[in-house]
């Protein structure tokens, strides 16, 4: 029984009360091969179906079957190969996505519409796999998906560029920078094997190849960026580190997620797995898995709190994982994505949060229902690239 989203279906059901008999030991067998998700309050996340009386339980079910038989036998999400908790993190993602099929499929009894005002949505599209790559001498390639570029140290099938790791440099070093506009995401594979995801709107320098016996050093100019560092272990025993204009993040092998945008007054480092240090003029501070730091650029001043990692790490795979999130926030990860600018016009919407887990591969149209569905907006406009939220 290793299908994840069989298992959150068969929690769901449970909890919405249309278990059947027969899944009954199912489920009693699953927590008893893992006992860990005891330790997990997966119901917790969808215990507010309890609150929504006008649902249609049947109805909502035959939501979930759908979607469920429509899977294709293809995995919903990327298990990560490392750590049961990560599991964990999956599964409760699946189990929140499921709660959200009641929301999409219109499930409400009673609801009332209003019609959103659109004008032209065409040049509004997801984003996709697109960078500009910057060569140590200045030239410009430009790397986007279904093409296939090659320099001296690195090739690139227009979804990643994978630089080769023919040993390590000795002389001069020679970097390269690798920057992500609004409406895009890009995969490098640096000379050492570490993996590194970029967000919208980044900037990474980093060089070609790392001089042997020093620190393997990448500078995150600016943006958000996911690293899956090779251990030193591989490496002669050089830690790895990034560093950004206002802190620098040492590790020695480790998986890790930092948030530095040029529009935003904190800089978020999240930690998944090992251990790494952030470090400023003023301040220093040790991560533990599952833990966050958080720099306010104002005073320099950081925090550490626990986190649930998914939440943080879920858009390098396709995923936005919202968690009482204020609808100002989401706007900004939107409109990175889809290339868009927000206006609030009501001023008290701000604040207003919203949980909910939406792929990044759908629509603009159909993130703004799904957020008017829920009675956090009354209604949006769509005038080329500028969103008015009401």
């Amino acid at each position: 029984m290793n299908d994840i989203f069989y298992i959150s279906k068969l929690i769901i059901k449970k909890k919405i009360k249309v278990l059947t008999d027969a899944e009954k030991p199912q489920l009693k067998q699953f927590k008893k091969e893992f006992p860990f998700i005891k330790e997990v309050e997966i119901e917790e996340l969808i215990g507010g179906l309890d609150s929504y009386s006008a649902i249609d339980k049947e109805k909502a079910w035959k939501a979930i079957e759908k979607k469920y038989k429509q899977r294709n036998q293809k995995p919903v999400f990327r298990l990560f190969k490392k750590s049961w908790h990560k599991f964990v993190a999956a599964a409760i993602l699946v189990g929140v996505l499921a709660t959200t099929f009641y929301f999409n499929d219109g499930l409400f009894n009673t609801s009332i519409e209003t019609t959103p005002t659109i004008v032209n949505t065409n040049a509004i599209e997801p984003g996709t796999d697109k960078a500009t790559l910057t060569l140590g001498d200045g030239s410009v390639v430009e790397l986007e998906k279904g093409s296939t570029v090659a320099t001296q140290n690195a090739n690139s099938n227009g979804e990643q560029i994978v630089y080769t790791s023919d040993g390590e440099s000795k002389s001069k070093t020679e970097y390269n920078y690798l920057t992500i506009p609004r409406g895009g995401q890009f995969h490098v594979v640096l000379s050492d094997g570490t993996e590194v995801w970029l967000n919208s709107e980044t900037q990474l320098k980093y060089p070609v190849a790392f001089v042997e016996g020093q620190t393997r050093q990448v500078e995150l100019v600016y943006g958000e960026a996911y690293f899956d560092v090779s251990p030193s272990t591989k490496h002669k025993g050089t830690k790895f580190m990034v560093i950004n204009q206002s802190q620098n993040v040492e590790v020695l092998g480790t998986e890790f997620n930092i948030k530095a945008y040029k529009d935003e007054e904190n800089i978020y480092t999240t930690l998944v797995e090992g251990k790494v240090s952030v470090n400023t003029k003023n301040s220093h501070k040790v991560l533990n898995p599952s833990e966050q730091s958080n720099l306010n650029l104002l005073n320099d001043g950081i925090t550490v709190s626990q986190v649930n990692v998914y939440n943080e790490i879920s858009w390098k795979d396709g995923i936005f994982s919202f968690e009482q999130k204020p609808l100002e926030e989401i706007t900004k990860v939107l409109s990175r994505w889809y290339d868009v600018d927000f206006v609030i016009e009501n001023k008290s919407l701000k604040d207003a949060t919203f949980t909910g887990v939406l792929g990044k591969n759908q629509s603009i149209e159909k993130i703004l229902s799904n957020i008017k569905t829920l009675s956090i907006i009354e209604n949006y406009e769509i005038n080329y690239k500028t969103i008015t939220l009401k």
